[in-house]
């Protein structure tokens, strides 16, 4: 189970902090996924973090957004600076498990404000 949080309503250029809580997962192992959902768009990879900590980001969030992890409280995080509006969106972490059944959780409101 992954549970998002941390959303919430900024202003433009402004920052948030998400994380995503797992359990029943092995976590230490497992690659992370943060995705983004907005009425106007499909849902759409924003980055990744690899077990071994690498990272790869969407290009509209490169230099602005950073995912980490604490494996020691088997969360990730997805650090979220000078954000736009058109960062507005629901946010969503998965694994390639919860990719491969669709299974999402219930996600985390960001709204910015221009």
């Amino acid at each position: 189970q992954l549970v998002e949080s941390g959303g919430g309503l900024v202003q433009a250029g402004g920052s948030l902090r998400l994380s995503c809580a797992a359990s029943g997962t092995i976590f230490s192992m497992s690659i992370f996924y943060w995705y983004r959902q907005s009425p106007e768009k499909m849902r759409e990879m924003v980055g990744a973090i690899t077990a071994s900590g690498e990272t790869d980001y969407e290009d509209s969030v490169k230099g602005r957004f950073s995912i980490s992890r604490d494996n020691a409280k088997n969360t990730v995080y997805l650090q979220m600076n000078n954000l736009k509006p058109e960062d507005t969106a629901v946010y969503y972490c998965a694994t390639p498990w919860h990719l491969n059944l669709n299974s999402w959780g219930q996600g985390t409101q960001v709204t910015v404000t221009s």
